[in-house]
């Protein structure tokens, strides 16, 4: 036979209507599975506060052992009204030599009494913006040279291709267009060396913070192959 689902206050409503006609406590316990001291609990709650005393009480404490005592969250308060610029961090060292004898509290406590009663001022998080390196114009071909990856793609033999590019920013001539087989330092540095034996030396290079230009040895490379 399967067990029937019972609800807990049917339970002790019929364990307390048992007691009241007179059946004895130790029986009555055996039966409903329970030990002689919660069936007296049972019974006294019954006897103290009627029906409600049957339901389950709330677990909750009646005092945190943690929480701050209310003439310290005033005091708080009072001294934030008479500084309204002073933060949680003063307002704790105030408390602390004004009531020395009071355990101080914590700053984060401070701040979270302040916090409540809507008396932080909070401020908008600054967002960086990068800015890049300003483009000087130049008036002459080889005053400043642009190189960059134009992106990357497969090829028929699943292999990746990555094409750099180097232009003249004057003259918007096009030096160089390698497909290359990796971003790494030699393939590209193979590549400025060609340019630089057919074009000569620009001014100044431009590039982005991307793979190989952002390398910790590549500025030493390419002054390099500038020597000669």
């Amino acid at each position: 036979m399967p067990w029937q689902e019972c609800n807990l206050m049917d339970e002790r409503l019929k364990f307390v209507a048992r007691l009241l006609d007179g059946e004895k406590m130790a029986a009555l316990c055996r039966e409903f599975g329970i030990s002689r001291k919660t069936g007296y609990k049972i019974f006294n709650r019954y006897k103290s506060c009627g029906l409600e005393g049957l339901f389950d009480r709330s677990r909750r404490p009646y005092r945190h052992a943690n929480q701050l005592p209310f003439q310290v969250a005033r005091t708080i308060l009072r001294i934030k009204r008479e500084q309204p610029s002073w933060g949680a961090p003063k307002i704790r060292e105030k408390i602390i030599r004004a009531y020395p004898m009071v355990k101080p509290p914590a700053t984060s406590t401070v701040h979270a009494v302040l916090d409540r009663h809507g008396l932080v001022r909070r401020r908008k998080p600054r967002r960086y913006k990068a800015k890049g390196t300003p483009l000087q114009d130049t008036k002459r071909p080889n005053g400043l040279w642009c190189a960059d990856y134009k992106g990357e793609f497969k090829l028929g033999n699943r292999k990746y291709c990555y094409p750099l590019t180097i232009s003249d920013y004057r003259s918007r001539y096009l030096l160089a267009c390698e497909a290359l087989e990796s971003t790494q330092e030699p393939y590209a540095f193979t590549t400025f060396e060609r340019v630089f034996q057919e074009y000569g030396l620009p001014d100044a290079i431009r590039t982005d913070n991307g793979v190989p230009f952002s390398a910790p040895n590549a500025l030493y490379g390419l002054s390099k192959l500038s020597v000669w």
